[in-house]
């Protein structure tokens, strides 16, 4: 520990131990509020799955689903940035994922698609903004392919899964089943091995020439990760990569934005981004030159911005 570090260390207790006794004295003598919200909390789904999620400020909804093998943490600079602009931001940790329960069965995009449903309905959302990122972006196509738009006022896909990620006949740009069989013996092998090696390589490109790997990032793609349950991780390679949402996004009729990087290495953008802009009626894209899959972390601020026009278009 440097010097400056020591002087802020003691700087900050002699602080906390002057506020201590006000502080106590203040929670003895008010009350809490009637009106407090709380701000994060679980939610039982119908299956006695329980669900947490975060809730965050307030105005028009914005609902935030998140990619594999991640929760909700991983949205929390675009969550502070649209709560600070004047935005309700809710994100949930999808079942099996983060601190939501890990259930044997249900780890499919179908089961996804409706826990998100009973979460907007739950909190009663209506006029929300849907954002998904990588499976979060499936979880996102297959909500409205499920349950329509009745409480969606727009919708975006970041670095997202859809339409296919899997190579077939009608898919001839998709990735061979092969990488995802090798993900999956990964996972079975040593998966705290295989997040750090997502993270500190592809997920975030630091494994191009010239980057500057940061061990935070993968230090939290890596405390996320293991936060999910083994067997909902595992069943999840199948549900984002195997899923087919071209149904899916043609049924979008609200406002879309797909921002992808050209530089994706886990879901390249013409099997990806640049598809599911042509499926979806009236989609707008934004490509990030350069960008990464994890472009939440690795261009958050531009990304903040676009988000913020979109929403306030």
């Amino acid at each position: 520990m440097n010097t400056l570090t020591r002087s802020l260390a003691a700087a900050l207790l002699l602080s906390l131990g002057h506020a201590a006794p006000a502080a106590a004295e203040a929670a003895r003598a008010t009350p809490p509020a009637a009106s407090v919200r709380q701000s994060s909390d679980m939610l039982t789904m119908r299956d006695g799955t329980r669900i947490y999620y975060k809730d965050w400020g307030s105005g028009q909804p914005v609902v935030f689903s998140h990619g594999w093998p991640l929760n909700s943490d991983s949205w929390e600079a675009q969550m502070l940035f649209l709560a600070d602009h004047g935005y309700r931001v809710i994100a949930h940790d999808r079942r099996g994922h983060g601190r939501s329960s890990q259930p044997w069965t249900g780890n499919d995009m179908d089961t996804y698609a409706d826990d998100l449903a009973q979460v907007i309905e739950a909190l009663d959302l209506h006029d929300a903004v849907l954002v998904g990122f990588s499976t979060g972006g499936g979880e996102v196509a297959r909500y409205i392919g499920r349950h329509g738009t009745d409480r969606v006022r727009k919708a975006v896909l970041v670095s997202a899964v859809p339409p296919l990620m899997l190579k077939t006949p009608a898919n001839p740009g998709g990735l061979p089943i092969e990488a995802f069989d090798l993900l999956r013996e990964a996972s079975l092998a040593n998966r705290s091995q295989l997040y750090l090696d997502i993270a500190s390589g592809p997920f975030y490109g630091f494994n191009r020439p010239g980057a500057t790997p940061s061990q935070g990032l993968v230090q939290s793609f890596w405390r996320q990760g293991m936060m999910g349950g083994h067997k909902n991780t595992y069943d999840s390679i199948a549900a984002f990569s195997a899923t087919d949402f071209t149904a899916d996004l043609k049924r979008f009729d609200v406002p879309t934005l797909v921002i992808h990087g050209d530089d994706d290495q886990i879901v390249p953008i013409d099997a990806a981004g640049r598809a599911s802009a042509k499926l979806i009626a009236d989609a707008r894209l934004i490509v990030y030159p350069g960008a990464p899959h994890g472009l939440t972390a690795t261009h958050a601020d531009r990304l903040n911005q676009d988000l913020l026009d979109f929403v306030r278009e």
